[in-house]
């Protein structure tokens, strides 16, 4: 399926049994619950998806659900985060070969590689398959920055199509657009700079928060990118105290927290990740609960 960058594509939760093991009736269920609202794509294990603390074998399994799943209706990207390019490009080959639709690509994990490195790693992966490449960039996560005249040198490949950025630099995103144009889709990566993202020109959205209010961040997207601010800009006040729990270290069990809470999933993380407790975890409920609230006095 081609992807048309453009509309919101959930980076979505992996779901788990108490026992860490995979829950794969909670991972259909959640991505029904996500097409059925709306999303324009999703993005299968990303950071947000715990794709660096998943076996080989899970991580297969999770995408033939989600292709069974998903069953055509929308486009299924795969993140491959893996700590060398020989594994990468191995995983890059079985996502092509189950029919998956895209790849967002990580850099290698572990070692911060400089500007050579990096773009001999991704050249590399893009040539492993014919699948679209979104280039992830998180310089702040992982250390290793895709500046505008690295990307310039990754567009040499040509399944090289989008980039997710998340430098947490708005001005990224003009430098791109007005650099690179139509050759290259500017993907929003950071919940909280959204509106200011798609008013600069992004017409795409990796969320984690997505997750939890699938329909509202639909319509938010939808609301800036038709320059309609003046709806816009109270829902995402609205939504942006939650959002802002999508940019810390404990984003995963953050945003699996809240969608627990608005649709019943489970909550369980794979170690050494581990669930909230606490004061943490009763200021994330505070945030979701007033999100929720907020939104219903709004008419969501």
């Amino acid at each position: 399926m081609t992807i048309q960058w453009q509309g919101v594509f959930p980076a979505v939760t992996t779901k788990l049994r108490a026992d860490h093991t995979l829950d794969l009736d909670g991972l259909r269920a959640g991505l029904e619950r996500l097409v059925v609202n709306g999303v324009a794509g999703v993005v299968m294990m990303g950071m947000v998806g715990e794709n660096a603390q998943l076996s080989a074998d899970e991580k297969l399994t999770v995408l033939t659900t989600a292709k069974e799943t998903i069953a055509g209706r929308v486009p299924i990207v795969s993140g491959v985060a893996e700590t060398s390019t020989a594994r990468a490009i191995d995983y890059a080959r079985q996502a092509e070969a189950l029919g998956i639709d895209g790849l967002m690509v990580f850099p290698a994990l572990t070692y911060k590689s400089d500007a050579r490195e990096t773009v001999a790693f991704y050249r590399a992966v893009a040539q492993a398959s014919r699948l679209d490449i979104l280039l992830y960039n998180n310089p702040r996560g992982y250390g290793v920055d895709l500046t505008p005249d690295v990307v310039a040198e990754l567009l040499q490949e040509p399944t090289i199509v989008a980039i997710k950025e998340e430098s947490y630099d708005t001005t990224r995103v003009t430098d791109l657009i007005s650099r690179f144009g139509a050759r290259l889709q500017v993907v929003c990566g950071v919940d909280d700079l959204i509106l200011e993202s798609a008013a600069l020109g992004a017409r795409a959205w990796v969320s984690g928060m997505a997750n939890a209010l699938p329909r509202e961040s639909v319509e938010l997207l939808r609301l800036a990118v038709a320059g309609d601010f003046a709806r816009a800009r109270p829902l995402y006040a609205a939504l942006t105290p939650l959002f802002h729990l999508d940019t810390v270290v404990k984003l995963v069990q953050h945003i699996k927290l809240a969608e627990h809470l608005v649709s019943g999933s489970s909550e369980a993380v794979k170690p050494p990740r581990l669930p909230l407790e606490g004061a943490e975890r009763e200021r994330t409920i505070a945030i979701t609960r007033k999100t929720l609230a907020d939104l219903q006095a709004l008419g969501y």
